[in-house]
């Protein structure tokens, strides 16, 4: 079996992709706050919202998602578009297939996302923890800066990873998100494997790691915070 189906699909007809989008209007924030959505068209519903974009997925064309960006985000539209060019080839990214005036066309990448999974109690095997090294390796290869990588931007499919959303690889630094990502797989995750943690936990857990100091942040006391809202999380049920 094709364990990358979505490699080898048609563009749609962008006449057609064009008239349904175009009744969608995607209002930008100058806060760096999510977009707003008006004017949704029959048939077209949304999968994801961004500072930038917002996500959606069309019924007659269920093999792809589109991305329409902010009038204020056509920039990063470009920049977005050549990114996924740079990484054609690589079967650890969504495929772009072809633009429009104001979207990308992807491919729809099905499957729970991290979090997804960290909510769910899904079990998360370490070979996804391998398959997003290696697909930081190859876009380094290919002149570009892997960041921004976290919980919600990569999907587990049946056990192999897809990393979404390459806006920011053309940008300098190193984020550490990752890193710090697999860092927590391997010292904290063992004792979430297969629990359901609760939204408010994840998010308690997020606004932690952004407002933490970070030059002076240590992994470990960290992680003991971490494990101690567990704790509580568990007296709770």
């Amino acid at each position: 079996m094709d364990r990358y189906p979505n490699h080898h699909l048609e563009l749609p007809d962008l006449e057609k992709i064009d008239s349904l989008l175009s009744q969608v209007d995607i209002i930008g924030s100058v806060d760096n706050e999510l977009v707003c959505i008006t004017n949704q068209a029959a048939g077209v519903h949304c999968i994801g919202v961004g500072t930038d974009a917002a996500v959606f997925t069309i019924e007659a064309y269920p093999q792809f998602a589109f991305k329409i960006y902010s009038p204020e985000a056509m920039k990063k539209k470009t920049i977005e578009k050549s990114v996924y060019d740079r990484l054609a080839g690589s079967p650890f990214f969504a495929v772009c297939y072809g633009e429009g005036d104001r979207y990308l066309v992807l491919s729809m990448e099905s499957g729970p996302t991290l979090e997804d999974c960290l909510m769910e109690g899904i079990p998360v095997p370490e070979q996804v923890i391998l398959d997003v090294k290696e697909a930081r390796t190859y876009a380094v290869s290919v002149g570009l800066n892997p960041r921004d990588i976290h919980l919600k931007n990569v999907v587990n499919q049946n056990g192999r990873a897809k990393v979404l959303d390459v806006s920011e690889y053309v940008k300098e630094g190193n984020d550490q998100r990752w890193d710090h990502l697999v860092w927590a797989y391997y010292h904290v995750y063992p004792r979430f494997n297969q629990v359901k943690v609760p939204q408010w936990v994840i998010d308690t857990v997020k606004k932690w790691y952004h407002r933490r100091n970070k030059a002076s942040m240590n992994l470990e006391d960290f992680a003991a915070r971490v494990t101690r809202l567990y704790d509580k999380m568990s007296r709770k049920k």
